[in-house]
């Protein structure tokens, strides 16, 4: 039998709780939504279970109005991505639903969650104008995906594109997108310690403050006190 969305939702239904409820109204960030009160990791165990549903039915689920059905949906593409016996035309598919209905992922943890591996893995083989043109939208969650994504790019050792569209988000309003930047390039500093702190020395007049404390996070402390001891530039 297929696997359909709204069992899926029955599933989280009969795994609501009030208590969860409310920590979720508390923490969540995105546009108003119905929220079921299911734990995090029951959404996560049931997407992992539901990983061969097809993708018109984990599109049903992104059209639900229920938060934790759209965190079952990119977690669902998520765990799909991560199949070792995934083809080239499967992973494309992942990658074309994501951008596509963009607009039903909505707060920044569903980003979070599928970017790297339903967006990024697809293109490290590819052209990267995709993230590029995230990077330059107007939506704060599509800049959160080129960053997110590239995340991706970064932890196979390809860090260019990645600190370009870094310096491309520098200059943006929202602290969705500090946060990001600064953790897309604290782990280009794993890769190459030298290009990090050259970026950095390189934008100090115009990088945020939360920005280059996540950035630095992991560099030496006599390094990182050149940047942290800076005034912020905004």
């Amino acid at each position: 039998m297929e696997l359909t969305a709204q069992e899926f939702v029955s599933a989280l239904r009969q795994r609501r709780s009030e208590t969860e409820r409310a920590k979720i109204q508390r923490r969540y960030r995105g546009p108003e939504s119905e929220i079921v009160g299911v734990r995090m990791k029951d959404v996560f165990d049931s997407a992992a279970s539901c990983a061969d549903m097809s993708l018109a039915e984990v599109e049903k689920l992104l059209d639900a109005p229920f938060y934790e059905a759209r965190l079952g949906a990119v977690s669902i593409l998520d765990f799909k991505a991560r199949r070792k016996r995934i083809t080239e035309e499967e992973r494309r598919g992942l990658y074309e639903l994501y951008l596509r209905r963009h607009d039903r992922i909505d707060s920044w943890d569903l980003v979070d969650r599928a970017a790297p591996r339903v967006v990024g893995w697809y293109l490290l083989d590819k052209p990267r104008d995709p993230l590029y043109a995230l990077a330059r939208s107007s939506n704060v969650l599509e800049r959160r995906t080129a960053i997110t994504a590239a995340f991706w790019l970064i932890r196979n050792g390809d860090i260019t594109d990645a600190l370009n569209i870094a310096e491309i988000l520098l200059g943006d309003e929202e602290e969705l997108i500090h946060k990001s930047v600064g953790t897309g390039l604290r782990e280009i500093g794993k890769i190459d310690q030298d290009r990090l702190v050259d970026f950095l020395r390189e934008h100090a007049d115009t990088i945020p403050r939360v920005t280059v404390r996540y950035a630095s996070e992991k560099l030496p402390a006599e390094v990182r006190a050149e940047f942290v001891r800076q005034p912020d530039p905004r």
